[in-house]
């Protein structure tokens, strides 16, 4: 035990040995560790512990020192990752949004400068959702305008693609019908981390698009009904997607719970929620069921409350990143011809590419 910076922490002495940043023991120059975790004695112990004010040394059996800075420790322990935030966001209801003025960014800007560029990370990161203007409305600038960021994920829609009512492709998102509420490609075993919509062309009325932040809905069932919170982050379910139109033959099956979470502090980090794909239950015991049908109520009561819905007119020029971890989307009905087109990107890009301005992703 150690008690430092009103934290008190516990180490197992291999997690001490394991973890130690001598040069020969961690490379430095690679960010990597040199020791092998292996060759460590489970029932090791030190022969001599010291600790100053700043500092925590530990003499191994062998003779070998061990030196950790306490503030590492503090950021690094179970106890103190418990109040860490891995990802700083601002959770936000259609008020609290509007409320915040997040600008759009300038297409040019956004393209040609770092500054452009960062501000329109920063604000995907912290609200899931971003907005670009001043876009071509082509497929091919909006392409360019995605690959700013991130690698385009190919996947059974192609890499970029069109959208529009003809029903080309087995699914409700083909049709001019409303859309409730839902995240994406559940069916994927890691579903897609981003979503690119750009409107191009709609001659006719309605096609408004909804958004909704689904990690905010979720913080009113964790303060509300913990007990619900924790069977929509452990219960798996199956989602599944099945396509017999045309050439297209798919049956895609990806299974996860509702909320999933880092377990040492309950913080989300992805929703997966879409009741047009959710398979047929058969994951769940019987006497655990009827519980997740009262929990998915409490989320989906949250999700529809109209002060929690941002509805958006999307019209050439203007490109909407959404989180599809995070924030959930869906249409109104519309008539007319509406074109839209877009793509997924991958997730671990896109962080890549905040971190390299500077951000924390």
């Amino acid at each position: 035990e150690l008690r430092y910076a009103n934290t008190l922490m516990r180490f197992d002495f291999v997690w001490l040995r394991d973890h130690c940043r001598s040069a020969s023991c961690y490379n430095t120059k690679t960010n990597q560790r040199s020791l092998d975790t292996a060759s460590v004695d489970l029932g090791i112990k030190p022969k001599a512990v010291r600790v100053d004010e700043t500092t925590l040394f530990l003499t191994w059996p062998d003779g070998h020192v061990t030196r950790y800075g306490l503030e590492w420790l503090v950021k690094n322990s179970y106890e103190g990752q418990k109040q860490q935030v891995m990802h700083p966001r601002i959770l936000w209801n259609a008020e609290i949004y509007r409320q915040a003025q997040v600008p759009s960014v300038d297409c040019r800007s956004f393209l040609e400068t770092d500054e452009g560029l960062k501000e329109f990370l920063q604000n995907f990161l912290l609200y899931g959702i971003a907005f670009v203007e001043n876009v071509t409305p082509t497929k091919e600038d909006t392409e360019i305008l995605a690959e700013r960021i991130s690698l385009i994920r190919e996947t059974i829609y192609g890499r970029m693609w069109y959208f529009t009512s003809d029903f080309s492709r087995g699914d409700t998102a083909y049709t001019k019908l409303a859309l409730d509420r839902h995240t994406d490609t559940t069916y994927f075993q890691e579903p897609c981390g981003i979503q690119v919509f750009h409107c191009l062309k709609h001659e006719g009325t309605g096609g408004r698009t909804l958004l909704v932040d689904g990690f905010y809905a979720a913080e009113q069932v964790l303060q509300q009904a913990p007990d619900q919170f924790e069977l929509l982050s452990k219960v798996p379910l199956k989602h599944e997607y099945v396509e017999n139109v045309g050439d297209c033959h798919n049956h895609m099956i990806g299974v996860g719970p509702v909320l999933n979470v880092y377990p040492w502090n309950n913080e989300l980090y992805l929703i997966r929620y879409n009741n047009y794909d959710r398979a047929v239950i058969n994951t769940v015991p019987y006497d655990v069921v009827h519980r997740w049908y009262a929990a998915h109520r409490t989320l989906t009561t949250e999700l529809r409350r109209p002060e929690n819905e941002l509805w958006v007119k999307l019209k050439p020029g203007k490109a909407l990143f959404v989180d599809n971890w995070r924030v959930l989307h869906g249409r109104e009905a519309f008539t007319g011809y509406r074109q839209l087109c877009g793509c997924y990107l991958t997730r671990d890009d896109v962080l890549n590419t905040a971190r390299l301005l500077g951000l924390q992703a």
